[in-house]
């Protein structure tokens, strides 16, 4: 895991949920930055040259971490693996769905990270509104 003043990544491992089959596993690369704090991009490398990338809330992993949390293309929810808590993520899209399982302890000290360098409900301090009006409105 690497921190700066400004940004948190992690490499966590997971595991491809595949029907009928043994899970694949993979790795996903998390990163956080307080110039976007309510978002955490994650990069799913599955064996192409290019990860597959989506964007989640923050507070969607937390939640889903010891509950059921999410609708629609994400759904996160928590789990007992063989002897361990594990986090469930799936994943929605018109290309297709995935399913995965992580062990919450790496998570959980990525999203404590997260939360060291901008608190809860102090997300809003880091955004430049007049900034991100002005991209949306050229």
């Amino acid at each position: 895991m690497n921190s700066s003043g400004t940004s948190v990544t992690c490499e966590l491992g997971l595991r491809l949920i595949v029907p009928d089959r043994a899970p694949v596993p993979l790795v996903a690369r998390l990163d956080y930055s307080v110039n976007d704090p309510y978002a955490i991009k994650a990069a799913f490398h599955v064996g192409e040259d290019e990860p597959v990338e989506w964007i989640f809330a923050r507070e969607l992993l937390t939640v889903g971490i010891v509950r059921a949390a999410g609708e629609g293309d994400v759904r996160v929810w928590p789990s007992q693996g063989e002897g361990e808590r594990t986090v469930n993520i799936a994943l929605s899209s018109p290309f297709g769905q995935a399913q995965f399982d992580a062990q919450v302890s790496p998570l959980s000290e990525f999203l404590h990270r997260t939360y060291e360098l901008v608190p809860a409900g102090q997300e809003g301090e880091h955004i430049d509104l007049d900034a991100e009006i002005a991209e949306h409105l050229c």
